[in-house]
This record gives structure tokens, C-alpha cells and sequence, in this order.
């Protein structure tokens, strides 16, 4: 736990808390954490911590003062901390390159990350306290009972999917999608055994209805916008999702 003698900041969560049991810390809709040190940056550039994906996790376990268990922090909640982490660590400005979407030139910009606030979300829609919502898939008219990823089940995900690369060396194929929607999914018509759920993503999901589902989730998911929108070569507003990576968290000047 994070030495609370360092100055700290307060920061609230895209979810407000709204989907945490009662008992549960994150409830408060809030979660406090420390500013950044040399020591941490020490766990930013581990090469064992890196290589296994462990980086981001090890430094909000660091960073973060609030007596709570970040295995059940919602991404989106755990998105907006790093946020906050990155802009107290080295300030709000943060460089990106992306393409532009029309001409394809390369392009540098500066973006200031103060100004990406959280998606704007419903909450009356919702039960206070459960994670489990319900989707009529507009095809199948099949029933789902879904939830939001956890950094727990992201964690799940990211070492399966490494170990599925692995076995399956030769192929070209990235089972993210499926993958993902198998740990989101909790059952299907009212089923939820996890062998038929897994069959029901594998060979009975229609396509139509994975897309419609996913783009509802997106909707739905509390988190920052990550948005940054810019003039295109063609004087056009585009669009670009600022990316959170390790690299995220080190200045220009670093790299």
C-alpha cells in the first residue's frame, strides 16, 4: 500500500461507484492516489514487469491510497486513474502520432488530457449495485444476462489470449473479440453454464447481433472518452482514440 505522507488527489470514478456492491470501497465513487515518484518510475521501466503485462497494474497497486482491491475495479474506472495518474506524474500534456484520416500524413500533436471528461451514461437504466444487465439480441431475439469487465477478468483475458498465441503459433486469427464476449457474457436464454455460453459465442452468435451488442456495450460502459478530435487535411473533423499504453505514462522527452 501506497506511503500516504506523499500529497494525493482524489479521483471520480466514470462509474460513480453506481455498480459495486455496497460493502465494496469502489461504491463511494471514488478512489484516492498518491503523485507519482522516481521509485515508481523504477516500476515503469521493469523489463520482467513489461514483458508479462504487469506494468500498469503494479503501479496503480503503488499509486493508489484507497484501501480497495483493484482486481474488482471496473476498466472504465481504472482508465480514468490512470488518467489522473499520467497528468499528476508529468503533467497534462501528452503527445501523440496518428495518420490523418484523410490524406494519411503523419501527424504530431499535443493533447491536453484535462479535457477528456466520462461518457455520459444513463444510470436510472440501472440497479444500483449489480453488475448484470439484460440484452434482447434484435436478430435471435435471443436473451443475454452481460456484465463489465473488471481488471480481473481483463487480466484473464490479456494471459489466455497469450497463451493461446503461443499454442497456436501459425495461425493468423486473433480470437479478442470472442474472447472478450465469452468473459462478458454471463448466460444465454437463461443458461448459464460456461461451456454453453462458450458454444453460443463460438457457433450460434450471429455476426449482426455480435456487432449490435458490442456497439450497445460500448454505449453503456462507463469510462473516459478518449476521444481527440482534430482538423483534417481536407478541413474535416476526425477523430483518433488516444491510446493507454506503458507508454503513456513517459513524456516525449523519454523516448
Amino acid at each position: 500500500m501506497a506511503d500516504t505522507k506523499f500529497p494525493t488527489e482524489v479521483v471520480s470514478l466514470p462509474s460513480k461507484g453506481y455498480f459495486y456492491p455496497e460493502d465494496n470501497p469502489l461504491s463511494s465513487g471514488e478512489i484516492e492516489i498518491k503523485y507519482m515518484t522516481a521509485r515508481e518510475e523504477d516500476i515503469l521501466t521493469s523489463t520482467n514487469l513489461i514483458q508479462q503485462g504487469l506494468v500498469i497494474d503494479k503501479l496503480l497497486e503503488a499509486l493508489v491510497v484507497s484501501k480497495v482491491n483493484l482486481d474488482d475495479m471496473l476498466i472504465g474506472d481504472k482508465n480514468a486513474v490512470m488518467v489522473a495518474s499520467r497528468v499528476l506524474a508529468y503533467g497534462k500534456e501528452y503527445k501523440i502520432e496518428f495518420n490523418d484520416a484523410n490524406s494519411g500524413r503523419k501527424r504530431e500533436e499535443a493533447v491536453d488530457l484535462t479535457t477528456f471528461g466520462t461518457k455520459e451514461i444513463d444510470f436510472s437504466k440501472f440497479t444500483k449495485g449489480l453488475n448484470e444487465f439484460e440484452y434482447e439480441l434484435i436478430t435471435s431475439k435471443r436473451k443475454i444476462i452481460f456484465k463489465f469487465l473488471t481488471q480481473h477478468d481483463e487480466n484473464k483475458i490479456n494471459s489466455y489470449l497469450k497463451s493461446l498465441k503461443r499454442i497456436s503459433k501459425n495461425s493468423n486469427i486473433d480470437a479478442d473479440i470472442t474472447t472478450r464476449l465469452k468473459h462478458c457474457i454471463l448466460s444465454v436464454d437463461g443458461k448459464d453454464d460456461k461451456s454453453y455460453v462458450n458454444n453460443f459465442v463460438d457457433n450460434e452468435f450471429l455476426s449482426i447481433d455480435s456487432l449490435a451488442f458490442r456497439t450497445h456495450l460500448l454505449s453503456v460502459t462507463p469510462d473516459v472518452n478518449m476521444l481527440y478530435y482534430y482538423q483534417s487535411d481536407n478541413g474535416e473533423e476526425e477523430s483518433v482514440t488516444v491510446p493507454m499504453t506503458v507508454e503513456f505514462f513517459w513524456p516525449s522527452t523519454s523516448k
